[in-house]
């Protein structure tokens, strides 16, 4: 997959999650974690972004560190959410799963990155 499917597939899954959130209903602590929920999955699309124009390879490692910390934020806010309001189970698992493929690649990346250094 090269870097600008990459984009679009961290870009869609933003925009998903930021549709998914709107589902969620006016509630004090799930307005809460659906800011959170939207900056995590925003920042991910952003940061990838923002690692393809590394200036070196260190500098793309750093950046792809805080989209995987981004990542794993994200994923634990579907946890959070399947936990605290069981009936968004269903709704969350393919966004869940979708994390955690990204951050896979995310985290092969960094590794290969690494190894190019050494």
């Amino acid at each position: 997959m090269t870097s600008d499917e990459l984009k679009i597939r961290f870009k869609k899954w933003a925009v998903q999650v930021c549709l998914f959130t709107r589902t969620f209903p006016k509630e004090d602590e799930l307005r809460i974690i659906k800011g959170q929920l939207v900056r995590c999955a925003t920042s991910v699309a952003a940061n990838y972004r923002a690692a393809c124009r590394g200036k070196s390879t260190p500098d793309f490692i750093n950046k792809l560190k805080i989209v995987e910390e981004e990542l794993d934020e994200s994923m634990f806010w579907f946890e959070f959410i399947a936990a605290l309001e069981p009936r968004f189970r269903d709704a969350v698992a393919p966004h869940f799963k979708e994390a955690n493929e990204l951050l896979s690649i995310i985290v092969a990346s960094i590794k290969t990155s690494r190894n190019k250094l050494n």
